[in-house]
């Protein structure tokens, strides 16, 4: 986790003029990735969201706007991972899948 921050870090900073909406797979990820978010600019609520699939966090941007708000925030999405695991036991479903994505993809604009 610790190697790939920087390149996530980088990652985020490049999207962040376009980026409006993240689906985050696995507690893992999500642990990760909050303090990419940070480290590349976004203002992470304190004390940091827990993880849950379906998940959904406003992440203020740096002006402190949040997604909807202003130019910069982003909605946060949980997803538990799609592992053999998750998937053979029915704790992550295609219909969760699913769900998950196509709120993303609304909260992002790109969805009905």
């Amino acid at each position: 986790r610790e190697t790939c921050r920087p390149w996530l870090v980088q990652e985020l900073r490049l999207l962040r003029p376009t980026v409006r909406a993240v689906v985050v797979l696995g507690a893992f990820g999500w642990q990760a990735t909050l303090p990419a978010l940070a480290e590349a600019g976004w203002r992470v609520p304190r004390p940091r969201p827990a993880f849950g699939h379906g998940a959904r966090v406003g992440i203020d941007g740096s002006d402190g706007s949040v997604r909807g708000g202003g130019p910069e925030g982003l909605e946060l999405f949980g997803c538990f991972h799609v592992s053999q695991r998750n998937t053979f036991t029915g704790k992550l479903t295609p219909a969760m899948l699913r769900e998950v994505l196509s709120t993303a993809a609304r909260a992002a604009g790109l969805g009905k």
